[in-house]
């Protein structure tokens, strides 16, 4: 994914010299190791700013609600169908759009190397397969496959669905993935089980929302946990307070998450957040046939049910 940048780079300098587009979003190099930015680059000396490569995991859909200028977006494939998400929900219209479409092979898990290592990690470089962790007298070489998200592991749309430019050749869609086996899991617990297994789950949630602030699809004017007339969650750490915001977020998401992961990386107590989105992308799939983000000619099923998530 190395070799995108330079192409990136190009498309975004063109776009915006051309006036294609008054601004494009994309990443710049973070502060901090695997913590890569989201920037708007409006003038095309400064797209050199631009980087790509598997700490790039932030979904940059997210950015793109209510605007109305015209904008050029970085997109791998879940980036790509959120952004169909956006279209179809009236938040941006196509026309305001250039897509730079990147195919994706996995965004690695910064919780996963930090825990891997004691010293504090002041460097995380990328040679193709490899991850490069470095810090104060120690250098290790990690194989990427083994570092991957785990909505990345099982991922089957590394390709953008939309775009207007890809800035590679499409990578090849893995086949035979068990998106579901961990929900299935939990489904066949018994009832008293499955009640521990949320609670402990949910037990380290500080209340701090960055799972809902990260997130492409909640841009409610209000959101519930904010409401006050009526008060429909308390503020505090209560635990039915906190499985209350867990559950219903994941319910407001229903037949619209594309699994992106950004909920679990922005996470700071690295809660599997995912376990609610993915039971419902599970039943979605089962009862409906339905994908999120893949076509912006299809509407949702839950909407077709007369259901407002």
């Amino acid at each position: 994914m190395l070799g995108y940048v330079k192409k990136i780079r190009e498309i975004s300098e063109k776009l915006l010299k051309e006036g294609v587009v008054e601004m494009v979003l994309g990443f710049r190099a973070g502060t901090v190791p695997m913590m890569n930015e989201p920037c708007l680059v409006k003038n095309p000396g400064e797209t050199d700013k631009l980087v790509w490569d598997s700490n790039c995991g932030i979904n940059l859909a997210n950015y793109l609600t209510g605007r109305g200028e015209k904008i050029g977006v970085v997109a791998k494939g879940c980036d790509s169908r959120n952004i169909v998400n956006q279209i179809t929900e009236n938040k941006i219209k196509r026309e305001q759009l250039f897509i730079i479409g990147v195919p994706c092979k996995g965004m690695i898990d910064r919780h996963r190397i930090a825990s891997m290592f004691e010293k504090e990690i002041k460097k995380v470089t990328e040679e193709e397969e490899k991850i490069i962790v470095s810090g104060e007298g120690f250098e290790e070489i990690l194989k990427k496959s083994d570092l991957l998200q785990d909505n990345c592991a099982i991922c089957i749309h590394r390709n953008p669905v939309i775009y207007d430019e890809l800035v590679g050749d499409a990578v090849e869609e893995q086949e035979d993935v068990d998106r579901y086996e961990d929900v299935r899991r939990i489904e066949a617990m018994p009832s008293e089980k499955k009640k521990r297994f949320f609670e402990d789950l949910l037990s380290p949630c500080i209340r701090c929302y960055a799972c809902r602030n990260v997130c492409p699809l909640c841009y409610c004017p209000t959101c519930f946990v904010d409401e006050s007339r009526p008060q429909w969650v308390g503020k505090g750490i209560d635990p039915a307070d906190i499985m209350t915001f867990h559950f219903l977020r994941a319910f407001h998401g229903a037949g619209r998450c594309t699994d992106c992961g950004a909920c679990e990386r922005a996470c700071p107590t690295g809660i599997k957040v995912r376990t609610f989105s993915m039971k419902l992308e599970k039943d979605c799939l089962e009862m409906y046939g339905w994908e999120a983000g893949l076509s912006l000619d299809e509407r949702p099923p839950l909407e077709e049910l007369g259901i407002k998530t």
